[in-house]
């Protein structure tokens, strides 16, 4: 009864929690640590200060790449490709917005891309729902598959904590095909979902008006043509080679420094949390230095400011988290693991239904992975269902979902009558569940 009540309040944080941002969720987790430690009188957990860290030095060189405008140049190239293949925007565009989250660690990049997909479906007289609610799935998608999102970092964290070694291309070699199957599968779905645009009477009746037509077929703003400075370029190149370093020294670990813990052990490479950590500080400093870049905008560029949020929220989350279910670590391991063991599929669903409630793959990671390492399951099956950490397209409330409807100047991409009857429901489930298919493939081939 005692952990029942307990569930209750981790519940009940994560509820109220995610009302109020990544930020509320931090400190209302803060409650729930409380409530734990003086009213059930459970230990306190740790904190995952190493996860934390790297996440940090991850964040603050994707805040110096969008502030030195390296990734304005990234956006430019993939405006560029997508105008050259316009028939084929339905499957190109979540293509795109997936490749440059894996690029960027974030999905934030698909704001900017939103207008742009929207021009050419809609001059290409595509239904506009079709690529622009795919492409937003699919740039959440690719958090999962990024070597310098805040998700893939804490995997690797949580996994080298728990004693396993994998490398970052160990990794990405299960993450980069599962969430980009995925994306594809969603993507040839809605090639021909909904009405085309002749056939739709909503959207003919609309356009009625000449005003309203002119709002729906209007121009939008191109960084195609611009000259970008030259520092812009090396900002983007120097990014790649961090990128490029750490994959190396990732799955070479040779070539890493050896130290021993003590005279008489055997040198152990560092930790690849600890070059992550090095290697990001290292780019952000290269940018700083040869970029003409200030230091002090950094902090208010756009992808600093969201991923800080997301750093405080794991902290809260990951803290509470582990606080509880290491009060009851005995009892899940009896029960989860015999679950998990008859029916793997078990943790797939308690990944999207936990991200859903923390609207943050980072967070539900953050929850579900040191819970399951501790019960003792599988890593690999850990890593076949690593798409299924993104749920929270299930009720169209996250913002990249709400900037999408926004940008549809057609109205096509909606929230249906019924909530859950909206344009990333179907997208969404495909893309989640082919995603868990090819994972769980990949994972047993690779790991």
């Amino acid at each position: 009864m005692e952990m029942l009540f307990g569930f209750l309040v981790l519940l009940a944080c994560l509820l109220v929690g995610v009302r109020h941002g990544g930020i509320g969720l931090a400190v209302i987790s803060g409650i729930g640590l409380v409530v734990f430690t003086f009213v059930f009188q459970y230990k306190p957990g740790t904190p995952p200060i190493d996860v934390m860290l790297t996440i940090l030095a991850v964040v603050t060189c994707a805040g110096f790449l969008q502030t030195s405008g390296g990734l304005t140049v990234m956006l430019k190239y993939a405006e560029q490709f997508l105008r050259s293949n316009p028939k084929q925007i339905t499957i190109l565009a979540p293509l795109t917005t997936w490749f440059l989250t894996v690029l960027c660690g974030t999905g934030h990049v698909v704001y900017t891309m939103f207008p742009i997909i929207y021009d050419i479906a809609i001059k290409q007289n595509i239904r506009p729902e079709r690529p622009m609610a795919v492409s937003s799935v699919a740039s959440q998608m690719g958090i999962c598959a990024s070597p310098v999102s805040v998700a893939v970092v804490s995997i690797i964290g949580f996994m080298a904590a728990a004693g396993y070694d994998y490398t970052v291309l160990q990794i990405l070699a299960v993450s980069i095909p599962a969430t980009g199957f995925g994306v594809l599968c969603a993507a040839l779905w809605s090639y021909r979902r909904g009405k085309d645009l002749e056939k739709d009477p909503h959207f003919q009746e609309f356009i009625q008006d000449p005003e309203n037509k002119k709002y729906v077929y209007g121009d939008v703003e191109s960084l195609q043509g611009k000259s970008l400075p030259k520092e812009f370029y090396r900002a983007m190149f120097i990014f790649f080679g961090g990128i490029l370093i750490i994959a190396v020294l990732g799955n070479f670990p040779d070539l890493l420094p050896h130290f021993a813990a003590s005279a008489d052990a055997k040198p152990k490479p560092i930790s690849m949390t600890s070059v992550i950590q090095m290697v990001m500080l290292l780019v952000g400093a290269a940018i700083l230095l040869t970029c003409n870049v200030k230091a002090k905008d950094v902090g208010n560029s756009q992808v600093f400011r969201s991923s800080i949020v997301a750093l405080v929220s794991v902290y809260g989350v990951a803290w509470m988290a582990n606080t509880y279910f290491g009060a009851h670590m005995t009892v899940l391991k009896e029960a989860l693991g015999t679950a998990v063991a008859s029916y793997p599929w078990a943790y797939a669903i308690i990944a999207f239904v936990t991200s859903k409630l923390v609207n943050s793959q980072a967070a539900a990671i953050a929850i579900v992975v040191p819970m399951a390492l501790g019960v003792g399951m599988d890593p690999v099956l850990i890593m076949s269902f690593i798409s299924a950490c993104y749920g929270y397209f299930f009720l169209p409330t996250y913002p990249s979902d709400l900037a999408c409807i926004g940008f549809d100047r057609s109205g096509t991409t909606r929230i249906g009558k019924y909530i859950l009857n909206h344009s990333f429901m179907i997208p969404g489930l495909i893309g989640v569940s082919t995603g868990c298919c090819m994972g769980f493939l990949m994972a047993h081939i690779v790991m």
